[in-house]
């Protein structure tokens, strides 16, 4: 296999694996707690520790399909709930990063809330519109599961909330439905705030401490690729009062460790393209095989085929 190739392959392989854990990271609940109470307006003024206890179950990370007609599936003529497709079959799919539910306060009504993480706002196509999709398949699938028939009125809230790493500024917006009234003032029955979507933009710099920026530091704290992990360790500890449980340190020093995995790949990369640069443009001056190993300290073999490939 060509260096390049094996390279890409390992960068690839990588960032998949630090994707992952930056999911497993913010899967953690007292992390998602902390999102709760900064974009739920039933959980504002709580303390994140006290949110926890809402936060049902296990969330499912990285294992419920987004497509049509898998995100919920029978068994037995009864459909068992979010995490139960084939993984083999559905391989390949679109998952959530992570979804949850999560039961109010009054300890009767439940949400089902899906966090994303994106590296950037991506460029290919409109993040809103995605969401919007999501809040979608999130409504949509609860029929058989959460709602039956035509009980309309059991369907369940949900929020969709996405976080986007190196953004030009830190933001963070609140979408849902509004009603205008054009003719007339009836009021029309119905739950208004069934869908919402929370976009949050995180800036490469990390945040002043302050209230306003509270989810924001604790964010950019945990998925900054350029804090150390004492560093990143000391902020969610000491500011945030976070247990540094076992679980959550070795998922800062995995993906403190995957991070400095793809910088090196990158320098790598970067090496191997820049001699490969060089000995074409030696080649094409006139200068031996032989020669250009020697002046780079290159084995001849590799000269010859960068040279062929070229």
């Amino acid at each position: 296999m060509d260096t390049d190739i094996k390279m890409s392959v390992k960068a690839t392989d990588t960032k998949a694996q630090y994707d992952n854990k930056a999911k497993q990271l913010l899967g953690h609940k007292i992390i998602l707690a902390y999102i709760l109470v900064n974009t739920v307006a039933e959980f504002k003024g709580m303390k994140p520790a006290d949110v926890v206890q809402y936060i049902e179950g296990e969330p499912y990370i990285g294992s419920v399909p987004v497509d049509a007609g898998v995100t919920n599936i029978e068994n037995q003529d009864k459909v068992v709930g979010l995490n139960t497709e084939n993984s083999e079959i559905n391989e390949g799919m679109i998952r959530f990063d992570i979804i949850f539910y999560v039961r109010m306060r009054d300890g009767l009504s439940q949400i089902i809330v899906n966090v994303e993480a994106q590296k950037a706002e991506p460029s290919g196509y409109d993040i809103l519109n995605r969401a919007i999709f999501y809040v979608s398949r999130m409504i949509s699938s609860q029929k058989g599961r959460d709602f039956v028939k035509s009980n309309y009125n059991d369907i369940k809230r949900v929020y969709s909330i996405w976080i986007c790493m190196n953004m030009d500024e830190h933001s963070m917006s609140h979408i849902y439905l509004t009603r205008d009234d054009i003719i007339g003032s009836h009021y029309w029955k119905g739950d208004i705030d069934l869908l919402n979507i929370v976009l949050l933009g995180l800036a490469e710099d990390l945040p002043e401490k302050v209230e306003k920026y509270e989810l924001h530091r604790l964010l950019g704290a945990l998925l900054s690729a350029n804090l150390k992990v004492n560093e990143k360790l000391d902020i969610i500890g000491n500011e945030f009062q976070i247990p540094l449980e076992s679980d959550i340190r070795k998922d800062v020093s995995e993906m403190c460790n995957l991070s400095q995995g793809i910088e090196d790949r990158a320098y790598e990369r970067g090496t191997a393209n820049g001699l490969a640069e060089a000995v074409i443009r030696m080649h094409k001056k006139g200068y031996s095989i032989e020669q250009i190993g020697d002046m780079l300290d290159m084995d001849i073999e590799k000269v010859k085929a960068i040279v062929d490939n070229e």
